[in-house]
């Protein structure tokens, strides 16, 4: 082992272990709110395969003029939809629902129609992962309970 070699495996083995929060999206769709609706949504699992929790903090996408992190709350006898700031925890090695009811990614305004069987760019933000882009069918046919077979796997980081 050269002594470069031998300075640089010291000088990591000093380092302290870096936990790193890595993100896998299953199943992602969206769809529109109606064939003449001005929203949408996108919905999928997203699971953290790193040592480290995480949160999901904003998305973005160019089929909308604005893309808000958004769940359902009662608000007495009346189920509300709101935009939740602080986004959406995800805790390492652990999956969380992105679906219809629930948390969702929420497209306000949208630029386009959301045509069955169109694919669309989402760009997620994670505290530590950093930004994954990920491609999204749209199925305005799909019924809440339906899971489909299809994945998309993704790194927060470049490289």
């Amino acid at each position: 082992m050269s002594l470069k070699t031998a300075l640089l495996a010291g000088a990591f083995a000093l380092l302290p272990s870096l936990a790193i929060a890595e993100m896998m999206v299953d199943d992602p769709y969206a769809r529109a709110a109606g064939a003449m609706a001005r929203s949408g949504a996108a919905f999928m699992q997203i699971t953290n395969t790193g040592d480290a929790d995480d949160r999901l903090v904003a998305a973005a996408s160019d089929v909308a003029e604005r893309v808000e992190l958004h769940t359902h709350i009662m608000d007495g006898d009346v189920m509300r939809m709101v935009e939740v700031e602080e986004g959406f925890a995800v805790t390492a090695g652990e999956t969380i629902a992105l679906e219809r009811g629930g948390m969702h990614v929420m497209f306000l305004g949208l630029t386009r129609v959301l045509e069955q069987g169109d694919e669309i760019k989402v760009t997620l933000t994670f505290e530590e992962a950093g930004e994954m882009t990920v491609t999204i069918p749209v199925d305005n046919e799909r019924m809440p309970a339906e899971t489909g077979h299809g994945m998309q796997h993704g790194h927060g980081h470049d490289g």
